[in-house]
């Protein structure tokens, strides 16, 4: 056949890139074109193969004739907790979206808790032994050993949001910093002026992004920073309440709030109106994810929506093509695998 013995453009085994460009698509693409998902039309299918078969392209592990060695196995990796998975809507949110996208292959999805020391060594174990073809990490802070230890297995791995703006794993993120941004510009543009708030975990880079956003956006305003209207909480609702509890004996007299996350924003609610203060009416108050607690909440509360199950996709879209890619990973370049998703600012009674 003319295709057989056929070379990339360096003179080794063509690769995914040069498959992609041949067939005039994207990575993702020739991904799930080789995973056999369904999501594919016809027409590109056919040129997918048209171009692998020209190519003579051999995906090493994603290739179901030579697929010895896969497990057909994806972990997600949970470094929480399991109450807090199970307490906090992203992280369903975030499960409905990889199991969603995950149903177009033959990938089975297990979800491995890691939030103690016990069940880290246990990981460690049962990754070492490469029983998964991919990984998927969520809720990843700075110092969470979990990435390089992937890195070092040489395991494809995806984590739902960079550890700091130098992350060199693939990642895929929403824009927590345009996020944090809106949600105090939308307080000034209401009048309020003593806007405070309820920051995540600050080994989190995300909270990081979003704290930044607070900051700028009162500063572009003219305003500036008051470091007592500040409070650090941790994405739960016990946090909200602490972090809540704290603002209203530091400033009293604030009118607005920011949570940064609608979990943290119920429980601020409760402290206000123990506190006797009024939402909207004495305080304005803000969440962050759109979840469904913004939308049943009393009043209903305006919150960042960050698409999440669109995040969830992206993530295994992402990984399928890290596992089709058998590269070494300092051959690929950073440059196509950070993804960063639109927020919006989803207004309601709260505020």
């Amino acid at each position: 056949m003319a295709s057989h013995g056929a070379r990339g453009r360096g003179g080794g085994r063509p690769t995914l890139e040069e498959v992609a460009a041949r067939a005039g698509v994207g990575r993702g693409t020739v991904s799930r074109v080789i995973n056999g998902s369904p999501r594919v039309s016809d027409a590109t299918r056919a040129a997918v193969e048209a171009a692998v078969a020209e190519l003579g392209y051999v995906p090493n592990t994603a290739a179901r004739a030579l697929a010895a060695n896969r497990t057909d196995a994806i972990a997600l990796v949970v470094p929480e907790p399991e109450t807090r998975f199970f307490a906090e809507p992203y992280f369903s949110d975030m499960l409905k979206g990889v199991g969603a996208e995950l149903a177009d292959t033959e990938m089975q999805l297990l979800l491995i808790f890691a939030g103690n020391d016990r069940e880290r060594r246990r990981l460690a174990q049962y990754l070492a032994a490469h029983r998964v073809d991919g990984v998927l990490l969520v809720s990843v802070h700075a110092d969470d050993p979990l990435p390089d230890l992937l890195a070092q297995l040489e395991i494809p791995a995806v984590i739902s949001g960079p550890r700091s703006e130098r992350e060199t794993l693939p990642s895929v993120d929403s824009d927590n910093y345009g996020g944090g941004r809106s949600a105090v510009e939308h307080l000034i543009t209401r009048g309020r002026a003593h806007i405070a708030t309820i920051t995540g975990p600050l080994d989190v880079y995300g909270a990081q992004r979003r704290i930044d956003g607070y900051r700028d956006a009162l500063r572009d305003a003219g305003r500036a920073v008051d470091e007592a209207l500040i409070a650090r909480g941790d994405f739960t609702e016990e946090g909200g309440r602490r972090a809540m509890t704290e603002l209203l004996a530091r400033r009293p007299a604030l009118d607005a709030v920011f949570a940064e996350s609608d979990v943290m924003a119920a429980g601020a609610r409760q402290v206000l109106r123990e506190a006797g203060r009024r939402i909207p009416d004495d305080v304005a108050l803000v969440g962050f994810d759109d979840s469904v607690i913004a939308r049943h909440m009393d009043p209903p509360l305006t919150s960042v929506r960050q698409p999440i199950e669109e995040m969830g996709r992206a993530m295994i879209d992402l990984l399928l093509e890290e596992i089709a890619d058998r590269r070494p990973a300092d051959a690929r370049g950073p440059e196509r695998r950070q993804l960063v998703l639109p927020t919006e600012l989803v207004e309601r009674a709260s505020s």
